[in-house]
């Protein structure tokens, strides 16, 4: 199987370096500057669950011209667009596009410019980060990647991802139940990083702080109610688990997003907050999450004005 990964930060990078380091024939659609780092340094990885340094072959945009087997989209929202555009010419006929972005909204940009037949659900759960040299430093010892027709259907080609899979260091799961397993990330994901950038504090400060508790249950709240609005409601254990991360005493952990946003960086607002909105039922009223939102857009005007 030709598995061609879009960039080798530190997602991509992660889970395309392993299933390099499996045997794969693996390719990075990579920009000048990182094939460059690459050829230097090779691919780095440094994790728990053992380091690796890899001889990554890269590509350009400009030298795509055959159709990949399996093209895996690990980029941030915002860049999306760009990434449809370089990728357009490794997408033929048979090619699986198995994205890994949060939220929903790629899902119909990726339908409306390849077809909905080519397009697999997809999400990982990951904490890493690219150094300034470049390795790819895994942060925990949570490293899953979850893929499936999003009809729930065992397919011929899921079937050979996941037998591609097979041996990887990472934890691989064929779910045929994938559109859920979106929306219960999604849910937890807008929760963390709505409340986080909020308070721009992490999870352990903003519980011990007065009403921080209930501000986080209560944006929580917001979005599973929409997730319900949309089918796609989380289970009870879902939620539990959900509610035992965001309310973890003297927990450290934040969203990326609070990272990027205060690194004064672009931030998935639309992407991971916008469109859970934009998708709730008509009149819903969702206060915690559309203060959540106004912070964000309020963050990108004062971001682009400064600019």
């Amino acid at each position: 199987m030709r598995i061609l990964v879009v960039g080798a930060g530190a997602t991509g990078g992660y889970f395309g370096g392993r299933l390099l380091e499996s045997g794969q024939d693996v390719s990075f659609l990579v920009r000048p500057a990182r094939a460059q780092a690459l050829a230097r340094h090779g691919l780095a990885i440094r994790s728990a669950f053992g380091d690796a340094t890899l001889r990554a072959p890269t590509v350009g945009a400009d030298a795509l011209h055959e159709p990949y087997d399996l093209v895996l989209l690990s980029c941030k929202a915002y860049h999306l667009p760009q990434v449809i555009a370089d990728v357009a010419p490794a997408v033929g006929e048979g090619t699986a596009i198995l994205p890994l972005l949060n939220g929903m909204r790629h899902l119909d940009a990726l339908d409306a410019r390849f077809g909905a037949a080519r397009v697999l659900g997809g999400l990982c759960v990951i904490a890493a980060t690219l150094g300034a040299d470049g390795e790819i430093r895994h942060l925990n010892r949570s490293h899953s990647l979850t893929f499936g027709e999003r009809d729930g259907s065992r397919s011929a080609r899921v079937e050979r991802i996941a037998r591609a899979m097979e041996g990887v260091t990472f934890e691989a799961r064929l779910s045929h139940s994938v559109l859920q397993d979106m929306w219960d990330k999604w849910v937890f994901l807008a929760s963390l990083a709505g409340i986080t950038c909020l308070m721009r504090a992490p999870v352990g400060d903003i519980v011990a702080a007065p009403g921080g508790l209930d501000a986080t249950l209560a944006l929580l709240e917001d979005c599973r109610r929409v997730a319900s609005d949309n089918g796609h409601a989380p289970s009870e254990s879902v939620l539990a688990k959900a509610r035992g991360v965001l309310t973890e005493e003297g927990s450290t952990l934040s969203a990326s997003m609070m990272r990027d946003l205060e690194q004064g960086g672009p931030v998935e607002a639309e992407h991971v907050v916008g469109d859970l909105i934009a998708r709730a039922a008509p009149g819903a009223a969702l206060p915690l999450l559309r203060i959540a939102y106004a912070h964000l857009k309020a963050y990108e005007h004062r971001r682009t004005r400064d600019a």
